[in-house]
């Protein structure tokens, strides 16, 4: 029997039906390549400009938001970030780095009943405070921390 016949066979039969599903208009791939981001506040220059444009302004600090990360960055371009919370209904996660260029580094968003945890690897320009915002309910939640960067900043 010739298995790699029978799996072109059954892979060419699941992508014909993914094709076709596609140009009928019953599945729409665009839609999730083009999912919109908030453009302004990645762009932002400074802190103030990408909570604003986060609509986290006013966002208050919640000991059930968790952030984990080192108190001293030896390497600047790989910092371990974790970010965790605990608050009910926890929407969205974004991650910001005060004296970055763009401080808005990560944004992160969760469907219902998601479990709200994220890890990523961020840049640090320089010695800086590191934030973490969550979105739940409608309202905004943060904690912060601030990272020392020993060697070899990216750019600071």
């Amino acid at each position: 029997m010739n298995l790699s016949r029978r799996n072109l066979l059954k892979n060419s039969t699941a992508t014909g039906l993914l094709l076709s599903l596609i140009a009928a208009g019953a599945l729409r791939p665009t839609r999730v390549l083009a999912a919109e981001w908030n453009k302004a506040a990645f762009e932002s220059k400074d802190m103030a400009s990408a909570l604003k444009a986060l609509g986290a302004h006013a966002a208050t600090e919640h000991r059930d938001l968790l952030l984990k990360l080192p108190d001293i960055a030896e390497d600047s371009t790989l910092v371990p970030v974790d970010v965790i919370s605990h608050i009910p209904n926890t929407r969205t996660i974004s991650i910001l780095v005060e004296k970055n260029r763009n401080p808005l580094s990560a944004h992160f968003e969760f469907s219902n009943g998601a479990l709200a945890e994220v890890s990523a690897r961020i840049k640090l320009a320089e010695s800086s405070i590191v934030k973490a915002v969550a979105r739940a309910d409608g309202k905004f939640y943060t904690v912060q921390k601030e990272v020392k960067v020993t060697i070899g900043g990216c750019g600071g």
